[in-house]
């Protein structure tokens, strides 16, 4: 089995036809079925229903394809941990996310200096709209009923890249003690604005907490823990930015998973941008 061959069958499920793919491999017709067919016996069972208006895929055909993707992905990460690349990529972030954004680009530029990546903010309930309409090529995002939308909720073209795991703690004044209380009710606790990743998650792991403040900004939020004025539950990662602070982990820590959501078969920019990410 070749990534060629992978190629060729992802193009064909996404295009819905054999003459559409070939188009969009910038070959012919005749070649996407042949290699289809050749990897068909290589598996000893079909991949498409074939009929005179549509092509579309069988029950194993299905089962197929998100490991095809996923292999087509990884081979353009370990391509782009390589090879400098260039053009640009365009990187949206939900709010709140990606607290150390710069380090990121900072290190994806000094592997890829030619590469030009643009960043701007997505709304969680706009990621898979903006990625079909072509408006950005990647979306850092919370996945798995974490504050965004689910990768079940996503058009079947996209994929899914997961992060490193994360956990939500709970960030207080320098000192004190370094578990957090499992019922936040009695704490004064500083929050984020709707629409955040953030305040999504800690809305369905603590439902009964008391919002305090609102605020719009990391930086901001730490200030008024540093302050003495209240608590805040952040992603980890974030807090890690904060060392004075106090960090109190719950004895069951909800989850807090990032991905990358793009389209299938990332081109060498995205792959680059995803290899930095992970």
């Amino acid at each position: 089995m070749e990534l060629r061959q992978l190629a060729v069958v992802v193009a064909v499920a996404e295009e819905g036809g054999f003459t559409a793919a070939a188009h969009r491999l910038r070959t012919v017709q005749s070649t996407v079925s042949t290699v289809v067919r050749a990897l068909e016996r290589d598996l000893g069972t079909p991949l498409f229903h074939r009929t005179t208006h549509r092509v579309a895929l069988t029950p194993a055909g299905e089962a197929f394809m998100p490991a095809a993707r996923a292999a087509l992905e990884a081979a353009a990460r370990a391509r782009a941990a390589v090879s400098p690349v260039g053009g640009r990529v365009r990187l949206g972030v939900c709010p709140g996310l990606l607290a150390d954004w710069h380090r990121v680009l900072a290190a994806l530029r000094h592997v890829h200096p030619g590469l030009a990546v643009e960043v701007r903010q997505i709304r969680p309930d706009a990621v898979g709209p903006v990625l079909a309409e072509s408006t950005v090529d990647v979306v850092l995002a919370v996945v798995a009923g974490c504050g965004a939308a689910a990768s079940d909720d996503l058009a079947p073209e996209l994929l899914t890249t997961l992060l490193p795991g994360d956990e939500l703690v709970l960030v207080t004044a320098p000192g004190g003690s370094r578990s957090a209380p499992a019922d936040l009710a009695e704490l004064s606790l500083v929050d984020f604005p709707p629409g955040w990743a953030i305040r999504e998650a800690v809305d369905r792991a603590f439902p009964c907490r008391r919002l305090s403040l609102e605020v719009d900004d990391l930086a901001v939020a730490a200030g008024l823990v540093r302050a003495g004025l209240a608590a805040c539950v952040l992603p980890a990662a974030a807090a890690s930015r904060f060392p004075d602070l106090t960090v109190r982990r719950f004895d069951r820590p909800p989850p807090w998973q990032l991905a990358a959501v793009h389209r299938g078969d990332p081109s060498p920019a995205v792959g680059a941008l995803l290899a930095q990410l992970g």
